[in-house]
């Protein structure tokens, strides 16, 4: 006798999981920077420099995390930095061209969930054996349009306007 597909249920059990058993996709790194630039959003109608101290107060961020994260993102030319005492960090592009998503790239990398659904750095799974064949490629490619879709539609002006992020 076969047994019944329907009433198989696979075990729960989260990879990482947060206090409440759902697992974060999104690292804190990414959502600080996220936090950050809203902030820097923000400012930069006034075009001012703005110190981490600052922005890190303002955002609700730990001040030395902040610091590395705002390298990140000036290596990927989100955020233009100086030194001194009029220095500080603001953003290099207006608002409303950078996207939540161009955000959470410079800090997480890809948003697939696997590498084979990535638009910006596709490569095959470790385990897979043949990409064209995958069953779960196609799946994994239309969560990520999904995803992106939200997040490349996003601008940081819309996340500073409405206050989603605090």
């Amino acid at each position: 006798m076969v047994p019944s597909l329907v009433a198989w249920r696979p075990p729960v059990t989260p990879i990482s999981s947060t206090r409440e058993g759902i697992p974060d996709l999104l690292t804190s790194r990414a959502k600080y920077a996220l936090r950050a630039c809203t902030v820097m959003a923000e400012l930069k109608p006034t075009n001012v420099w703005t110190s981490a101290a600052d922005l890190a107060e303002a955002a609700d961020v730990p001040r030395k995390f902040l610091e590395a994260i705002l390298t990140q993102l000036r290596d990927a030319g989100l955020v233009e930095s100086r030194r001194g005492p009029a220095g500080g960090h603001r953003l290099f592009a207006p608002p409303e061209t950078v996207s939540a998503a161009d955000v959470i790239r410079a800090i997480d990398g890809p948003l697939a969930m696997t590498p084979c659904a990535s638009a910006t750095a596709f490569r095959a799974c470790d385990d897979c054996e043949a990409v064209e064949t995958c069953r779960l490629r196609h799946l994994m490619r239309r969560a990520r349009d999904a995803v992106a879709g939200v997040l490349e539609n996003c601008s940081l002006k819309e996340l500073s306007k409405e206050g989603l992020l605090f």
